[in-house]
């Protein structure tokens, strides 16, 4: 009977599958580098996924589909994602044009600062955010067109048109560094 002790307390530790906890455990972890990719900061990502978490584990008996939670959460990650970059362009402006207006010159870029030696990171932080979502989707998380449809609200035309778009900016733009 001594034997067993470590085994059940290694069992009280593991979350029941399908409990809160245990989709916690699952889908954080994907959602995190996700919302990074989309984000390239750190805190805000965990943030957002954290976020993106509560949102749909607090809808759970009203989504359609209870089994598609790792699709509901990806979804809302990518959209809380997109309202934060909206919300830091509309900062960046702000904070552009007040430096302009106190140095009485007009702004010369509202565009970010992206201070990275990395051509891809570079080019991918500079694409509209619906192309990178879209790229992040189909070549980080490996979903399929249907899947990134989903995943940012659009049609499958529509999903595909925003890879190829993504990918011929980004062969441009990596094509004019080199």
């Amino acid at each position: 009977m001594e034997g067993s002790e470590p085994r059940q307390a290694a069992e009280a530790n593991t979350p029941r599958p399908g409990s809160l906890e245990d989709m916690y455990v699952r889908y954080l972890p994907e959602s995190t580098r996700i919302a990074f990719l989309l984000t390239r900061d750190a805190a805000s990502a965990e943030d957002l996924a954290q976020e993106a978490f509560i949102k749909v584990a607090g809808r759970l008996r009203h989504l359609r589909s209870p089994d598609a939670f790792g699709a509901y959460l990806r979804r809302t990650v990518v959209n809380l994602c997109m309202s934060h970059h909206r919300r830091e362009k509309v900062a960046r402006t702000y904070a552009e044009r007040e430096r302009a207006r106190s140095s009485g010159r007009e702004p010369t870029s509202v565009l970010p600062d992206v201070e990275t030696t990395d051509e891809v990171r570079t080019a991918l932080a500079e694409l509209p955010d619906r192309q990178r979502a879209a790229i992040v989707l189909r070549y980080y998380a490996d979903l399929s067109e249907d899947q990134i449809a989903r995943s940012l609200g659009c049609s499958v035309g529509a999903a595909r048109n925003l890879v190829f778009r993504a990918m011929e900016t980004l062969r441009s733009r990596i094509g004019e560094e080199r």
